[in-house]
């Protein structure tokens, strides 16, 4: 893969951050941006690794120049998600969760590091990355996007890229 194909993938994740702070037209620009990149080097393989519906939704809406090129992603990831995306969401967790695993997985949607959760929480690194390992068995997931996603799913955190809850 050339630079440029490279290039796409980390404009598609500065379009998922950017949608995640609430910056819509910034996301918009740089999935532009992404979709320009892809049509001329074929690389959707990013749009199926990072998937974006909803911003790829509102994209059409604001009159895409890339309208053939987001039906060709969705067409892709409903062939791929038909085989593999079904088994692999769990319908319901594998055990209950403890308090202090849904207090840390309230952060897992932030962009925060587990030395900054811990700060935000009032424990060690140590404890969070335990709490961690917990909720992604929990949540069969391997990563924290994986995890972030599931837990969406199982209505354990708000459907938007909000951040933690602050009510305590």
């Amino acid at each position: 893969m050339g630079w440029q194909t490279w290039l796409v993938g980390a404009y598609l994740l500065a379009a998922i951050a950017r949608d995640a702070l609430g910056d819509l037209e910034g996301a918009e620009s740089i999935l532009e941006r992404a979709l320009d990149l892809a049509e001329s080097r074929d690389a959707l393989l990013w749009f199926q690794l990072h998937p974006v519906p909803e911003q790829l939704e509102r994209l059409m809406r604001h009159r895409t120049a890339h309208a053939d090129l987001i039906d060709e992603i969705k067409i892709q990831r409903k062939e791929k998600c038909g085989a593999i995306a079904a088994p692999r969401t769990p319908a319901r967790l594998a055990a209950p969760m403890s308090e202090s695993e849904l207090r840390v997985l309230r952060y897992l949607p932030t962009s925060l590091t587990v030395p900054e959760i811990a700060g935000e929480l009032f424990v060690s690194p140590s404890t969070v990355r335990t709490h961690l390992r917990k909720l992604y068995a929990k949540l069969a997931a391997h990563h924290r996007a994986e995890a972030v996603e599931r837990a969406r799913d199982l209505g354990l955190l708000a459907p938007s890229a909000e951040g933690p809850s602050t009510s305590g």
